[in-house]
């Protein structure tokens, strides 16, 4: 089973995502740990390696190029990243994308980094600008097209154990052999 969750910064996704990676016995790779790391490798912010990425597109395209492999290679494997969904395609099983408005999701990233609400807002939002910008580039990615998507959900409406019981319910339920309404991932230009 190939499962990915995607959503902005601060909709809960890496939290939901290792929930739901242990629920299923799935192995979790995060595009944002990886993203975040070689980030601090360079001594940089995510914001700023972000903004970095803007100019040197091959720092997406490694990771992205990553992600599209093990999504094509691998099983029992549970992808999480803002392009998870995009990146696996129609290899995914399901494609769960995860959201809350952005003052929540600001408010989840200042007490998780410790900083002020107004710095967690604006670079927040300057860096799903810079990444819905850079998506769209390089693959013709449309970052708010959800049509891919299988379960969407609103974060700030459920608590993180009410988010991963519908989830998780959903995927028990989930019959490859009695889907009718799987969602073609079309227009994707996978240049790594």
């Amino acid at each position: 089973m190939l499962l990915t969750v995607s959503g902005p910064p601060g909709s809960g996704k890496s939290t939901t995502a290792a929930a739901l990676a242990e629920a299923f016995d799935l192995e979790h790779i995060s595009g944002g740990d990886i993203f975040r790391s070689l980030a601090a490798e360079r001594g940089l912010t995510p914001v700023e390696f972000n903004e970095l990425a803007e100019k040197d597109d091959q720092i997406d395209r490694d990771l992205d190029r990553r992600l599209h492999e093990i999504a094509r290679e691998r099983d029992d494997v549970l992808l999480e990243s803002r392009l998870a969904g995009w990146l696996a395609g129609d290899d995914a099983d399901i494609k769960v994308w995860l959201d809350a408005p952005l003052n929540i999701r600001a408010e989840r990233i200042a007490e998780r980094e410790e900083k002020a609400f107004e710095t967690a807002y604006e670079e927040t939002h300057r860096r799903e600008r810079s990444e819905a910008k850079r998506y769209n580039e390089y693959y013709n990615i449309d970052i708010d097209d959800r049509s891919i998507y299988d379960l969407v959900y609103n974060t700030a409406r459920w608590s993180p154990e009410g988010v991963l019981g519908m989830l998780t319910t959903a995927v028990d339920s989930y019959d490859p052999n009695s889907d009718e309404g799987k969602a073609p991932v079309d227009g994707v230009i996978y240049d790594f």
